[in-house]
């Protein structure tokens, strides 16, 4: 009879409240997928619609059509986003926080650094609440993870790693929810990246503020991200297209920039790495602007790939025999002194 508790308890830590949260989670104005985020951005979608019907440049003839309707919205490929929306809330409670956990004492603090500076350079004065501080916290916050997941998001268009990411890419249809087609492996490697380079910024803002930093905090982190996600953040996967012109989107990203990463084109492969900013792609020359005209795009991987991202099981263990393959294969080709180079993973 004891069995049954126990086996409960971890049900409900397990899999119960992981998937209850993220349910939970659409009505939170924190999270990109909640309501207030994704109504602001198709009302963006219903002004461009009733625009391009004004003037003749859509043959929708309703705004679910605009939209992809059913063709979209419920293809196979975007049931199966729906879904892993649920599993990805599972997989972070039992391997994601897990393994960031089991790394996570090997990374420095932000106290470690300011520590450091204060031993190198002296201490510094505590400087008195300033709200322009919070704001200057805030931006830094917003530009550090920024940064971060534009070279994690390019790392893995890498070829060791491509196969993990391979599966984002696997959507053949974009909806709100394919943005957390996300293998745990690479949300792992983006959180430790955020983690360790957070610490640095925020131990150099600990240290010139004299050892104070939690009243800037309050209302620093989060206000450009709610701005951000205010901006149609939910149209980059969908299949509305919406550009910013090209003057502006050397600076944010619009959504017409992300469908544009996610095209089967050869001539849009590694471009547009940014997640908010299109700023680290001009400045690191993986920059494609678009124009109002929409280009016609196909999502998707294609080829013989496909099949093998269909399931939640096929996007969780796919990436791990992709790369034991392509290992075994590096070994082999290593072994008989073939000098003929692997074939590279985008072409």
């Amino acid at each position: 009879m004891d069995a049954f508790p126990l086996v409960y308890h971890y049900l409900s830590a397990w899999v119960i409240a992981p998937i209850t949260q993220q349910f939970l989670g659409i009505f939170n104005v924190n999270g990109r997928f909640g309501m207030l985020f994704l109504c602001a951005s198709y009302s963006v979608a219903y002004g461009l619609f009733r625009y391009r019907k004004r003037r003749g440049l859509t043959d929708a003839r309703s705004f679910w059509q605009f939209i992809g309707g059913s063709r979209v919205n419920l293809h196979r490929s975007a049931l199966l986003d729906y879904r892993y929306y649920f599993v990805r809330a599972i997989l972070k409670i039992a391997l994601v926080l897990p393994i960031v956990h089991l790394v996570d004492p090997y990374i420095l603090r932000s106290g470690d650094y300011a520590t450091f500076f204060s031993n190198l350079w002296g201490a510094r004065p505590r400087l008195g609440e300033d709200f322009a501080l919070a704001l200057v916290y805030g931006l830094g916050v917003f530009l550090v993870k920024d940064f971060v997941h534009y070279w994690v998001h390019r790392a893995f268009h890498s070829r060791w790693l491509w196969a993990f990411h391979k599966v984002h890419h696997s959507a053949s249809v974009l909806v709100p929810a394919t943005a957390s087609r996300v293998h745990f492996v690479e949300k792992v490697a983006e959180k430790l990246g955020v983690v360790a380079c957070l610490g640095l910024f925020a131990g150099c803002f600990l240290y010139v503020c004299g050892g104070e930093i939690s009243r800037y905090t309050l209302f620093g982190v989060t206000y450009l991200v709610f701005i951000f996600n205010s901006l149609a953040a939910n149209l980059r996967h969908t299949h509305v297209w919406l550009s910013f012109g090209p003057a502006l989107e050397h600076v944010l990203n619009s959504p017409a920039q992300h469908q544009i990463h996610h095209s089967d084109a050869p001539r849009h492969f590694n471009c547009n790495f940014g997640i908010n900013l299109s700023l680290w792609d001009w400045v690191f020359g993986t920059l494609y602007v678009t124009r109002s005209q929409p280009e016609p795009l196909r999502f998707g991987i294609g080829g013989q790939d496909h099949h093998r991202y269909l399931t939640v099981y096929g996007l969780i263990v796919t990436p791990f025999v992709e790369t034991a393959r392509k290992c075994l294969y590096a070994l082999k080709a290593t072994d008989s002194g073939s000098s003929t180079p692997l074939r590279d993973i985008n072409d």
